[in-house]
């Protein structure tokens, strides 16, 4: 597999689909927000990049679900493990793309998440030990290989209480099929990302976001669901609900996501200090002279 990275702006898509009509891809969606149907500007689909000189790339897990529906990361990875083995059935070669970097790591770290129910009389218990008490626990279910689960009191709880569960439910299948991903990213300077956001959310708006964003509330979608999405949908809803001018909402917006750029890049150089190696390329070149770098990587894998 082939997974292309980055924050938002970048070309994600237009590299996904110029890689997938040159090697025989398709692509796998990991945005949070593509899965919803309708929600087409604000998220960025740009479905018009999934043709090719007249050749139909073949995309997956975007609009799988209504607006309203708050669709997680358990889903995301059911639903990926479906695609991905159908697209490796038929002899093609699966390309993940996308900037949600938690939905990207619970597919490249290999293992299947269970969405593990609260157990509040567990809590309880476990508030009266102290932090070295609940560590020893912890140890006593695995080993702990990851130290984010005893850095803070409440992770350690909620680790102990996955184990726990897991302990209880033996029936649970976590296994995940072996993939091995060539991870690429998408690398411009900062200030070059900075202009590009502003670039796109000045063209989005006069492309009719605004619009979609009104008809989402004329059909049904409810202003707190759209505000719940964050970003476009809800700096546009609330000037829509006359919460805000327009040249506030244009100005939250932009210094909004230009934050979100920051944290997606914040969560890719984490992954990188947890032992991923990503092939980090400068957006700057064209795709053809990207894909002279790719080839020779491709070899590894």
């Amino acid at each position: 597999m082939i997974t292309i990275l980055g924050p938002t702006a970048t070309g994600k898509t237009g590299l996904a689909t110029y890689l997938a009509s040159q090697l025989n891809g398709e692509i796998i969606s990991a945005d949070s927000r593509q899965v919803y149907r309708g929600m087409d500007i604000g998220t960025g689909k740009d479905i018009a990049e999934y043709t090719i000189e007249e050749q139909q790339i073949p995309y997956h897990l975007i609009d799988i679900v209504d607006p309203g529906y708050e669709y997680n990361v358990f889903e995301f990875q059911k639903d990926f493990l479906e695609v991905y083995k159908s697209i490796d059935d038929r002899g093609r070669l699966p390309i993940l793309c996308g900037g949600t970097g938690m939905y990207i790591e619970s597919i490249l770290k290999g293992y299947k998440l269970i969405d593990v129910p609260n157990n509040e009389a567990l809590r309880a218990q476990m508030e009266e030990k102290s932090d070295q008490d609940l560590e020893e626990l912890l140890k006593s279910y695995k080993n702990i290989h990851n130290t984010t689960d005893i850095s803070e009191r409440d992770r350690l709880i909620r680790a102990i209480e996955i184990q726990k569960y897991y302990e209880e439910h033996p029936e649970i299948d976590t296994s995940f099929p072996d993939i091995s991903s060539l991870i690429l990213g998408i690398d411009f300077d900062r200030r070059v990302v900075r202009s590009r956001i502003t670039d796109r959310l000045e063209q989005r708006l006069k492309n009719g976001m605004l619009e979609e964003i009104e008809n989402l509330l004329k059909n049904g979608t409810t202003a707190d669901q759209l505000k719940f999405y964050g970003l476009e949908y809800r700096f546009i809803t609330q000037y829509i609900e006359g919460e805000i001018s327009y040249t506030e909402m244009f100005r939250r917006l932009n210094t909004a996501i230009h934050q979100f750029a920051k944290r997606q890049m914040t969560w890719f150089r984490r992954m990188e200090k947890q032992g991923f190696e990503i092939h980090w390329l400068d957006g700057n070149c064209s795709h053809a002279e990207k894909m002279m770098k790719i080839m020779p990587l491709l070899q590894t894998l």
